[in-house]
């Protein structure tokens, strides 16, 4: 029995969404954004007037919350801003809960927006895979912008944010950072050394370069993290015989199909994009011949073609997705559909597989959002796999992969070290700035009172030019060894101890007050950010 084309068309519908931002409305929806509230389907206009007096109440409401924050700035002196990562993983929560926070990559620069307008978040990144959803952040105040993220990714996702605390992970400063580290060498995934990650690193940062989201610690971290990936993957072996998530989705069909038949089984892959395209090269590594894929557009997979050899590769529009499911043995689904394409209804009619294959139809589903309904698997004649069901096959080999990672934890702690000298030497900037602008300040209003003594009419040009380099060297002389020893970034032997201290001493000397100044500049920023 064939489903109906009715259906085809909502699944295109629905397929074709993928490029629409979660929560894009309708015509109904967008009134109701625009100042309505829906009650049992109509829409009720609000009052415009009244509707600005909340927003009014509610930015007063944030800039009081800064401006007390401001207050209280003293507590804060002490402590830098945290970097710090809330999120959650294949480790820590189940797909049902990933999908509902996933953020689709064009969707990552609003993201870091609305993050960065929290009230003690400076910087932000978005890192959203099939296996994770992770925000990385600069926060202000570590536990006041550690709950302004649980409130905005519970709002995001609908869930609670107790039901959220329940699975998310928090990581603070050199934690945060090995962490990202290891996610990008691959040491965090659900297959050990899987490259896949890497390149999701890489386009965290082409997409905050881009949207000019992504601040100077955020951007300098992950440039660190995706070298110390790349790092790892060459110094190491860990990378040989490592598997993807689209290799370890082809190893799992086929342990799941009759031995004998598991190379004659018909395949169909829904979705040709990078995940996809992976799918198909690990079948004809498995030597698999012919594979079918259905896209919204044929230029994918014509650009596929001419990248493989040894397998044909037919065709179908997605108006044919469920007449080609109807003529394939195993399902691979792989789009960025933010609905299911697949219900129990759609998989109930299609029709039975052959005893010789098993007599069941399998849907190996590695999109998150998931494109398969978990109640397909209540038919009898299909089983649905997921990207949690991935364990079993990577499971084999742990102890290998295992002595593989601890191979790779040397160059972390290596680049680790690097990124942590480079901002410990930021600490020490201000006061460097400082420092010099207090000495220059002092020179020109010297040297001015020099030069009126001598009198333009005895000063030649070369006389004055003189006067003005003998001050400045002497400046920098003076300078030279104060600077020095404000200076830590691991190329000396000076403790970071040692040079905090080096900073307070010259702040007191010199009534710099840095410390206060910064924080003030940055709360004084955010004012003025929320006020606009």
């Amino acid at each position: 029995m064939m489903a109906s084309t009715a259906s085809a068309t909502a699944a295109a519908v629905a397929f074709g969404a993928a490029a629409k931002p979660r929560g894009s409305s309708s015509a109904p929806c967008a009134r109701v954004a625009a100042g309505g509230r829906r009650r049992s389907g109509v829409v009720v206009r609000c009052d415009a007037g009244v509707e600005a007096q909340v927003q009014a109440v509610a930015k007063a409401a944030s800039i009081a919350a800064l401006e007390q924050f401001k207050i209280s700035a003293d507590r804060y002196m002490k402590e830098r801003s945290s970097i710090a990562v809330i999120g959650l993983s294949v480790h820590t929560a189940p797909v049902e809960m990933r999908e509902k926070l996933a953020v689709a990559e064009e969707l990552w620069p609003r993201a870091i927006q609305e993050l960065t307008s929290l009230n003690h978040i400076e910087e932000a990144a978005v890192l959203s895979t099939c296996n994770r959803m992770e925000i990385y952040v600069v926060a202000l105040s570590w536990n006041r912008g550690i709950r302004e993220l649980v409130d905005w990714m519970s709002k995001k996702s609908g869930i609670p944010a107790s039901e959220l605390r329940e699975h998310l992970f928090m990581m603070r400063d050199s934690d945060a950072t090995r962490h990202l580290f290891e996610v990008s060498a691959g040491l965090d995934s659900l297959v050990l050394g899987e490259g896949q990650i890497l390149a999701q690193v890489k386009q965290v940062v082409r997409s905050g370069q881009n949207s000019g989201g992504l601040g100077k610690n955020i951007d300098r971290m992950f440039k660190d993290a995706i070298t110390a990936g790349k790092r790892v993957r060459s110094e190491t072996n860990i990378s040989s015989g490592a598997v993807s998530v689209s290799s370890a989705a082809v190893e799992l069909a086929l342990m799941k199909l009759p031995k004998s038949e598991a190379l004659s089984a018909r395949m169909l892959l829904i979705g040709a994009g990078k995940m996809g395209k992976l799918v198909i090269k690990h079948l004809i590594a498995k030597g698999c011949k012919k594979v079918v894929v259905v896209n919204r557009s044929v230029e994918r997979v014509d650009a596929i073609r001419k990248e493989t050899k040894d397998i044909e590769i037919m065709y179908r529009p997605l108006s044919e997705m469920y007449e080609a499911a109807a003529e394939a043995d195993v399902v691979f689904m792989s789009t960025a559909s933010e609905t299911p394409l697949f219900t129990k209804e759609h998989a109930d009619a299609l029709p039975t597989i052959s005893d010789a294959m098993g007599g069941v139809r399998l849907f190996v589903d590695i999109s998150v959002p998931r494109n398969v309904s978990a109640c397909v698997s209540e038919i009898g004649s299909a089983r649905v796999y997921n990207v949690d069901d991935l364990k079993e096959v990577v499971e084999a080999n742990k102890e290998d992969r295992l002595r593989k990672a601890m191979e790779a934890q040397t160059i972390i702690t290596e680049e680790l070290k690097r990124f942590e000298a480079w901002r410990d030497s930021l600490e020490t900037v201000p006061t460097i700035k400082k420092l010099r602008s207090y000495a220059d300040r002092i020179r020109a209003s010297e040297l001015e009172k020099c030069l009126q003594k001598i009198g333009d009419d005895v000063l030649t040009k070369k006389m004055r030019r003189a006067i003005e380099e003998l001050s400045t060297s002497i400046v920098n002389k003076l300078l030279h060894g104060p600077l020095q020893h404000l200076r830590c970034d691991g190329s000396n032997s000076r403790t970071l101890d040692e040079t905090l201290e080096n900073m307070h001493a010259l702040n007191r000397m010199f009534s710099l007050e840095t410390e206060k100044a910064i924080i003030e500049q940055k709360i004084k920023a955010k004012v003025e950010k929320t006020q606009n």
